[in-house]
């Protein structure tokens, strides 16, 4: 997969468009059998939308995602169902509904010593 978009450029011109996005996990949602992922880059963020009745495997592949997770996703930029926009977001009034999920990097817990005060003494 090659990104075709960075995560702030989806409007409701590019609903019906297949596109490739590329970024972190902001934020995993489980609710009422759909995984909402929100996807961020360096220009901004966009909503994911993993379905069990499309493809149950992606679905659960999706359901393992963790914050700070790097991941690439293929989907169809569609409206959001009314109601459910987000006026906060530039992207608020599509989500992509995903096809493919490419797990690039997962995100690991970084040691203790990388969170040792600056004021304790590491020269020993």
């Amino acid at each position: 997969m090659k990104r075709t978009h960075h995560c702030a450029q989806l409007r409701p011109s590019d609903i019906g468009n297949e596109v490739v996005l590329a970024g972190w996990v902001n934020k995993r949602r489980d609710l009422g059998g759909l995984i909402f992922v929100d996807l961020r880059d360096r220009e901004g963020m966009t909503q994911l939308v993993f379905n069990p009745e499309h493809n149950k495997k992606l679905y659960e592949t999706a359901y393992g995602l963790k914050r700070e997770d790097v991941i690439m996703v293929s989907g169809k930029v569609r409206q959001r169902i009314e109601g459910q926009s987000n006026k906060d977001m530039p992207t608020g009034e599509v989500e992509v509904f995903a096809f493919e999920l490419e797990i690039v990097g997962r995100y690991e817990i970084l040691p203790l010593y990388y969170f040792v005060p600056s004021y304790v003494d590491t020269r020993l």
